[in-house]
């Protein structure tokens, strides 16, 4: 069902034929970089957080982590991801398969810092065995981004 919100979200832009379908699960950071062949770090993982009766959605690079002091800096509210049963309810896709395409109306998103290490990037579109292939202007536009933000740390060796 997602997978064809995401679809049908790229359809209307002439993209639908980069979506990316696997026969395996794409639904972590690491099963994504396996199943595409990427290092896991280009991996756009979108994080879901609680907004009083709603949720924002923030897209990071796989290995990025939220720092929640920059976070709470930004926003002036704690980082509490949505539970599990929240996200489908709330975003309008699963765990797993959870991107800013195709979305429930009135979610903000925002894309990390982290990201533009990369000059294409890879999130999923709906489904736990989906991406496509975005650079960072078509992330930004598709992805219909507030802003950049700069909320994550990455790992220390990357530093």
């Amino acid at each position: 069902m997602s997978i064809e919100r995401g679809r049908a979200y790229f359809r209307q832009f002439g993209m639908e034929d980069r979506v990316r379908e696997f026969d395996v699960s794409s639904a972590t950071v690491e099963l994504a970089a396996l199943a595409l062949g990427v290092e896991g770090a280009r991996i756009a993982k979108t994080l879901s957080f609680k907004k009083d009766d709603s949720c924002i959605l923030i897209l990071a690079a796989g290995d990025a982590r939220i720092d929640n002091r920059k976070f709470k800096d930004k926003f002036h509210m704690k980082a509490k991801m949505l539970a599990p049963d929240e996200v489908l309810s709330l975003v309008g896709h699963p765990v797993g398969g959870v991107c800013p395409f195709g979305i429930n109306d009135g979610i903000d998103v925002y894309l990390d810092e982290s990201l533009k290490r990369f000059d294409t990037v890879f999130p999923a579109v709906g489904s736990g065995n989906s991406a496509i292939e975005l650079d960072l202007e078509e992330l930004y536009k598709y992805s219909n981004a507030i802003e950049w933000i700069d909320v994550c740390k990455l790992p220390e060796a990357a530093e």
